[in-house]
């Protein structure tokens, strides 16, 4: 083995390790905080909370890392187009209208905020993929969505009366999909997918914390800060839709590779884009339904 193969094998070991220790950190400081906040009296009901968000987008990530290794063009479209369509959809019914509940104006002023300010985090931070960075642009922004949903998760579900089925649905109708489509991503470009366990753990990281402390904020600041939380999100969901063109990272078409006619092989491939969205959209809404 020679001094430059060892240096990279070196250099990967660290970037990996490095990958870890963020996923890591996110796990045990959510154990230490639970722990902390049953010691001290904080509602029960705020750490089932933490802990279903974590275990809905931790049950997604594996599911996307392993699906990676398909090889067949249609599976791809399928994942993200599901995944999406689910996102998409739950932000919609679940996630937007707790922040106009909170304050209607300044919900949608943190929507439109969160939304272009992931897309513009997103643009600019594209020159950060050329870094040994452990953490993933993705990865980012579901980290920011789900702090800013945990600051009002502790502030707003500590009053109350239990925990319900619509509450159920809604965190795992968006963690579990944005799980498989964020390590979906992650694994297709070689990167680990253990940093996505900070975001699966940071609502409980600010939520347990706010529930402790008993800060309440003003109606104000809580529809900013839910509408900042679901524009992010949305922003994350549309991004991951299906867009069947060269080069496209969620429904891949390698003129290369494919010896008939391009424009209907990717004519095909759009329809199940569609098709993918459309019932993954379908199926939170079905499930919505149920429990309303």
């Amino acid at each position: 083995m020679t001094e430059n193969t060892r240096h990279s094998s070196v250099g990967n070991r660290t970037v990996n390790d490095r990958e870890w220790i963020v996923g890591a950190v996110g796990v045990v400081a959510l154990v230490i905080l639970s722990a902390v906040a049953m010691v001290t009296g904080v509602n029960w009901k705020l750490v089932a909370i933490s802990w279903t968000a974590f275990a809905a987008m931790a049950v997604g990530v594996p599911l996307g890392a392993r699906a990676v290794r398909s090889s067949h063009p249609l599976e791809p479209v399928w994942g993200y187009g599901l995944a999406s369509g689910a996102m998409v959809t739950s932000a919609a019914l679940f996630l937007v209208p707790q922040a106009l509940g909170q304050h209607g104006r300044l919900g949608s002023l943190g929507i439109a905020a969160g939304f272009l300010g992931g897309y513009v985090g997103h643009t600019i931070g594209h020159r950060f993929t050329h870094l040994d960075l452990p953490v993933d642009h993705t990865a980012t922004e579901l980290t920011v969505h789900a702090l800013s949903a945990g600051a009002i998760i502790g502030a707003i579900y500590t009053a109350m009366p239990s925990l319900t089925s619509i509450l159920g649905i809604a965190l795992i109708s968006h963690k579990a999909p944005a799980g498989y489509a964020a390590a979906r991503r992650l694994a297709d470009r070689g990167r680990s997918v253990f940093p996505l366990l900070l975001p699966a753990a940071a609502v409980g990281l600010v939520a347990l914390p706010v529930g402790i402390v008993g800060f309440s904020p003003e109606s104000e600041l809580r529809g900013l800060l839910f509408g900042v939380a679901a524009g992010v999100f949305l922003h994350v969901a549309v991004d991951l839709l299906p867009e069947c063109t060269t080069g496209s990272e969620t429904c891949p078409v390698d003129a290369a590779a494919h010896d008939g006619d391009l424009h209907q092989f990717q004519d095909r491939l759009r329809r199940h884009a569609a098709l993918s969205a459309v019932l993954g959209g379908a199926a939170v809404v079905l499930a919505w339904s149920l429990v309303v």
